[in-house]
């Protein structure tokens, strides 16, 4: 089966789908092809965190690219629900990121003053003492000696968003193939062949959002992807009355009721199995920050993948040997999804990425 398509996208998480979503409601027939349920996806992980505070901080063009994302997070949720009949329990009324002591809290107002200093006063912070803090948060543990605080932040399902992006997408005669993972890419006089096990398919457009897969499908249209996955794990709680009043950076409490305790950090390959020991550490966190968290049952929990580039920002590049090809990753698909819907689609379909979006190449690793 051989088809032609104005857009091919390689991958169907969050990043692929925003982008998807962005090319289709512009009229353009866009295929999305998807690896098997049981490759590494990180969007079915994901914390669902919409986060500016921390992002960027010595990294003006990544904090810019975040604050602009959040800010059109209210428009790109209505757009979403009005498509899709679906609410995204999204909820954007500001954030905290706790300290357990005094050098957790000037270590954080270090970074975020750095972050507020290249932002040109569009990025606003507090940090609060434990007194302050209990003011927004109550129940806090007698260990937490305050946190910062930032308007901008906020979070959302992500699963509802993953599932919204895919019913719009299809809304706008989007096509979708899951079990399609891309073999082979090919290029002659400006098309794309794209093998994949549905078939080959053609395009003058190719977007590879493929996550951690990137590394080994960028070099097909001379480009690198330097990515490696990055365990987390997350705790899910019972459901029960309302806890926290606010996301937090290591916990937020879900529209149902549940909350989601992570925050680990593990360089472990392509494991993704639980481990007491980190889901220990975790947990204590949690219990230290809201000691009634202490009564609650855990009654799932996970680990997923992080797509992390060598510096830990996004990697956006389009190529130079393949015109009409793109490669992008990041690990921040909710947070960025309005910015890749409306502002790098917008770029995609113009034929070149903005100037904003060049400090994101791959070519800040060569060092030579």
């Amino acid at each position: 089966m051989t088809r032609n398509y104005d857009s091919i996208i390689v991958g169907a998480g969050l990043v692929g789908l925003s982008i998807a979503y962005g090319l289709a409601r512009r009229g353009q027939s866009c295929l999305v092809l998807d690896a098997s349920d049981t490759s590494h996806q990180a969007s079915k992980g994901n914390f669902g965190l919409v986060w500016v505070q921390g992002k960027g901080a010595g990294f003006s063009s990544y904090a810019d690219w975040t604050l602009q994302s959040s800010n059109l997070w209210p428009s790109f949720r209505d757009e979403l629900q009005e498509k899709s009949g679906k609410h995204l329990a999204l909820e954007q009324k500001g954030g905290i990121h706790i300290c357990l002591s005094n050098e957790e809290f000037e270590n954080r107002k270090k970074m975020l003053d750095l972050m507020q200093s290249h932002q040109n006063g569009r990025f606003a912070y507090e940090m609060l003492d434990r007194k302050a803090l209990l003011k927004l948060q109550p129940g806090l543990g007698n260990d937490v000696v305050g946190g910062s605080w930032c308007q901008h932040d906020g979070h959302v399902n992500p699963l509802y968003l993953l599932r919204s992006l895919k019913d719009g997408f299809c809304q706008h005669k989007g096509q979708l193939y899951f079990d399609a993972t891309v073999s082979e890419i090919s290029y002659h006089k400006g098309v794309f062949d794209v093998l994949s096990k549905k078939g080959t398919f053609k395009s003058e457009i190719l977007i590879l959002a493929a996550g951690l897969g990137n590394s080994s499908l960028a070099p097909f249209v001379g480009l690198k992807q330097p990515v490696r996955p990055q365990k987390g794990q997350i705790l899910v709680t019972q459901k029960v009355d309302k806890l926290i009043r606010f996301p937090m950076t290591q916990m937020r409490q879900t529209a149902e009721g549940s909350i989601m305790i992570g925050g680990s950090k593990e360089e472990v390959g392509f494991d993704i199995s639980s481990s007491t020991d980190i889901t220990a550490k975790i947990a204590l966190r949690a219990q230290r920050t809201l000691p009634a968290l202490k009564h609650q049952n855990i009654i799932r929990n996970w680990a997923a993948l992080r797509v992390m580039s060598p510096d830990g920002y996004p990697i956006y590049d389009q190529s130079i040997t393949h015109p009409g090809a793109f490669a992008f990753s990041c690990h921040s698909g909710v947070t960025l999804a309005p910015a890749h819907c409306f502002g790098l689609a917008t770029d995609i379909e113009m034929g070149k990425l903005g100037v904003e979006l060049q400090p994101f190449s791959e070519r800040r690793f060569d060092v030579s």
